[in-house]
């Protein structure tokens, strides 16, 4: 985790089912060439940067329900 520059084209979005679990979400941006992802709660903290072929192997995992998601 790293306290990254923000690019001023960036475009953080938040699940809009985060409202169902008390705002306890991340928010994810593409930031090329991968993905920051950071806690909602906490926009000015750390954040995760994702090479863009980690981060589609999360999301298709995540999918395929091979996560124990909670």
């Amino acid at each position: 985790m790293t306290n990254l520059p923000e690019p001023l084209d960036v475009r953080w979005r938040k699940a809009s089912r985060s409202d169902h679990h008390g705002g306890a979400c991340v928010e994810v941006a593409h930031a090329a060439p991968g993905v920051d992802v950071r806690d909602s709660k906490d926009p000015d903290g750390p954040v995760l940067r994702f090479a863009a072929p980690e981060w589609c192997a999360f999301v298709c995992r995540a999918k395929d329900c091979e996560h124990d998601l909670i």
